[in-house]
């Protein structure tokens, strides 16, 4: 501060005595000597008034950084002024410093919660009133199987009826949607407002794997009921069955006069006994799918896996006239998965693909493996036949469930129930809009 005195008291006296001798020169020597110092007198006083509002410049380029978030500017010209200025350049600094680390820190909290948003396997989209997307993360892209979305209404055609659900869907609340991939979405709804502007946050989460379990679950109790008061029903009828045969073999028929009539009861419960026997070992037939082991998992040649399946049905396929083809396009060839019961899946879908073509002319079925992503894989199988009606498309996952003469019900059930196990989906549908033949797709998580 000395030395800020100093200065202005210098530019002060220097100012004085420019004055008095311009005064002099006007009044005792020369007045146009005496005009030539107006200029040099307003210079000195144009600095003392710079000099005097360093202060006011400091303030206001301070306010301004604040302003413009540029916190990089450093006060320290005039340190050499004194003391006083020093500390209050320090101040200065000090508060920048405070300043620029807030909106650090700032800044990492942000790129922390996109970088949480972006890899969590939940959808995430938030838009405004008009639909305008503000933020979608790539969870949302593979869920909704979309690649770009800048506004909600581009969602009509690739998923009808999705974008007035989320512009009406209430705050708080949740809803369920199916996608044409036969996917269940759900859906939850949050409002807020954001500098004056009202947003809606949405959440999107598959939850089909989840309805399958707890439909699987269900079945499964259901069967085992059922089993359970089926077999504690039938087991005394066919003692009884037993006791019955012997009373007529042994006490009956040696003394009885109408062996006609003993040789027709003979019948009736030898028959009896046969279906007796044959809903016994009907139910028990069922207790593999609801006790399926847990899948042993192992490192898996998909490549080895598949050709060995294509390679056990090339007898059968060639003697059934049916052609076979085999394409494989994939990456990555090892999986983790249980070997058996993969092959099982796969042999129950070509058993029922060559089912399907009994009498289909030019008959054929193909088997694709590819990875159409990251981290997933597909295995189509897919043949030519009449394919699968409308109805009977939304009841084939079902246990006991058959549209063959012959079948039991239970093999897409337990192959449903092995992939997800395997943590993957199996979904059917037809390879052609009009209907025809029939695809069975494996999705593996790998």
């Amino acid at each position: 501060m000395n030395r800020f005195s100093i200065n202005l008291c210098t530019r002060v006296i220097l100012l004085a005595m420019t004055i008095v001798a311009g005064a002099w020169l006007f009044f005792g020597y020369s007045r146009i000597l005496a005009y030539l110092c107006i200029p040099l007198v307003a210079g000195q006083m144009y600095g003392i008034y710079h000099y005097l509002n360093r202060i006011n410049r400091k303030l206001t380029l301070f306010l301004e950084s604040i302003r413009y978030q540029d916190f990089s500017i450093r006060f320290s010209s005039d340190n050499k002024l004194g003391k006083s200025f020093q500390q209050l350049n320090q101040q200065f600094n000090e508060v920048l410093e405070a300043f620029r680390q807030t909106r650090a820190e700032k800044e990492a909290n942000l790129k922390y919660i996109d970088a949480i948003i972006q890899h969590i396997s939940i959808g995430v989209i938030s838009f405004d009133a008009a639909g305008r997307i503000e933020l979608i993360n790539p969870a949302a892209f593979r869920l909704l199987n979309i690649y770009r979305l800048r506004n909600l209404s581009e969602l009509k055609t690739s998923h009808p009826g999705l974008d007035e659900l989320l512009l009406q869907l209430p705050s708080g609340n949740k809803s369920l949607y199916a996608t044409k991939q036969q996917q269940q979405l759900s859906i939850h709804a949050t409002a807020l407002r954001l500098q004056g502007r009202l947003i809606k946050l949405i959440s999107i989460q598959n939850i089909h794997a989840e309805l399958q379990k707890k439909e699987l679950d269900a079945w499964q109790n259901l069967t085992k009921i059922l089993r359970h008061e089926i077999m504690n029903s039938v087991t005394p009828i066919v003692s009884l069955i037993g006791t019955m045969q012997e009373i007529v073999a042994v006490d009956i028929a040696p003394g009885a006069s109408n062996a006609e009539g003993i040789a027709d009861l003979q019948e009736a419960l030898d028959t009896v006994e046969s279906r007796s026997k044959g809903i016994m070992n009907f139910v028990n037939a069922y207790r593999d799918y609801t006790a399926l082991p847990q899948p042993q998992f192992t490192v898996v040649n998909i490549r080895s896996l598949v050709t060995a399946v294509a390679n056990l049905f090339q007898a059968d396929l060639k003697q059934a006239g049916i052609h076979f083809s085999l394409e494989i396009n994939i990456q990555q060839t090892e999986i983790h998965a249980d070997t058996s019961q993969l092959q099982m899946v796969l042999i129950n879908l070509v058993k029922n693909a060559m089912d399907a073509l009994e009498h289909t002319p030019n008959p054929a079925i193909s088997m694709r493996v590819y990875q159409p992503g990251t981290g997933v894989l597909h295995i189509e199988v897919t043949d030519n036949g009449p394919g699968i009606d409308e109805e009977a498309m939304e009841k084939i996952f079902i246990p006991f469930f058959t549209t063959k003469k012959k079948g039991s019900g239970i093999g897409l059930s337990l192959s449903q129930q092995i992939i997800q196990l395997h943590g993957g989906q199996l979904r059917a549908g037809s390879p052609s809009a009009n209907g025809n033949g029939s695809t069975f797709f494996i999705i593996l998580n790998i």
